[in-house]
């Protein structure tokens, strides 16, 4: 079943065995589980089973046509009660801090597995840059404060328009490092970014599909507009207004985006947000893999097409393959620095429950030339 980009291309951390039942909820989570291939298979077939039943046409485009209301209504109801700093990212992804010490904030690689993603059906997940919870158990515009409240992409473009005749050209235009944050949600991945990356020269655009997310961004108390940027964007929107110009950023980043959007829709994404870096940036991503626990969770009527399924609260997630993420940065002109697959297994000690996590993470990078 794996691919054999995916067998070689495992997570490099050390693997931890359990030889005694007894120890299985004394911990929070095993790197690089193998899995067996009654497991595989197990898997194979649970998909299989909740794939057999689509639903019909025309509840699929509801779904589409409504995506921003449904993220709108989630964040009017959570807020940002439920986020938690992802400082992981700077063991994970050096590069939004490049001048930080390993060791600084104290970091460890499995402050990610214990912080962040668990199933929908009662152990919540993430995409699209937010972690729902389904079950609610575990786990923009307002830069003008003058007109507070209103967070449209028509008043974006207006905003854009006057910073592009102004003498700084655009947000950020004098900064020397950009970051631009695609589903910021909350701000669990801009914040800590801003906290620990001290660089001078620093920039971070972060943006949402949801006016309410882009709203608890900029009504943060850590939220400083000399060093940000926060504004209402649909990726899937060719009229929707980026702030910067194209080949301006050093790094974007998608922490679970790209799972929530539409399959057909994801290369052009993906090709808009190349064009944005400059030679030699990168774009960073974490995301679900196949077969990711969320995925089997999943039951039968929540299908929308293979691997493709809308939760109860109307928020949509996509299970890819290495290859599938490989191929979408390839076309867009991206080179692999990084395609691995992280199979991990948490436990859930109050609930003593066991879980099989399986994440994808990349790095691809615009050449510094033009390749021949």
């Amino acid at each position: 079943m794996a691919a054999p980009r995916e067998a070689l291309e495992r997570r490099p951390f050390g693997r931890r065995f359990l030889t005694d039942p007894t120890r299985l909820f004394q911990h929070n989570a095993w790197d690089n589980v193998e899995w067996s291939e009654e497991q595989e298979a197990s898997a194979r077939s649970k998909v299989q089973e909740n794939s057999s039943q689509l639903l019909p046409q025309d509840k699929q485009e509801e779904y589409e046509v409504n995506a921003k209301r449904y993220w709108d209504d989630f964040y009017k109801i959570h807020e940002n009660g439920f986020f938690k700093d992802r400082h992981w990212l700077f063991t994970e992804f050096p590069e939004l801090a490049p001048n930080r010490k390993p060791s600084q904030n104290g970091d460890s690689v499995h402050e990610f597995s214990n912080k962040e993603e668990s199933s929908n059906e009662g152990l919540g997940s993430c995409e699209n840059g937010h972690c729902s919870l389904e079950t609610r158990v575990e786990n923009q515009l307002n830069v003008m404060k003058s007109t507070p409240g209103i967070c449209t992409e028509e008043l974006a473009a207006q905003k854009y328009s006057e910073l592009n005749q102004s003498a700084g050209g655009y947000p950020g235009s004098s900064a020397s490092y950009r970051i631009l944050e695609v589903g910021c949600g909350a701000g669990n991945t801009v914040f800590p970014i801003l906290q620990t990356n001290n660089d001078p020269g620093l920039f971070v655009y972060c943006c949402d599909f949801s006016t309410t997310a882009v709203d608890l961004v900029q009504n943060n108390a850590e939220y400083d507009s000399s060093r940000c940027f926060a504004f209402v964007h649909d990726l899937c929107n060719d009229q929707s207004p980026f702030p910067m110009p194209h080949e301006s950023l050093d790094v974007v980043i998608l922490i679970f985006v790209l799972s929530a959007i539409l399959p057909e829709k994801m290369q052009h994404i993906v090709n808009r947000l190349s064009r944005l870096l400059k030679p030699g940036g990168m774009i960073l991503l974490r995301d679900y893999g196949r077969y990711d626990l969320a995925q089997l969770r999943f039951k039968k009527g929540q299908c929308l097409a293979d691997n493709f399924y809308v939760r109860g609260d109307g928020t949509r997630v996509y299970f890819f393959t290495q290859d599938e993420l490989h191929d979408l940065f390839m076309t867009a002109g991206l080179e692999k620095i990084q395609n691995l697959v992280d199979r991990r297994l948490q436990v859930n000690r109050g609930k003593q429950m066991t879980m099989y996590r399986v994440w994808i993470q990349c790095k691809y990078r615009k050449p510094a030339a033009p390749q021949m």
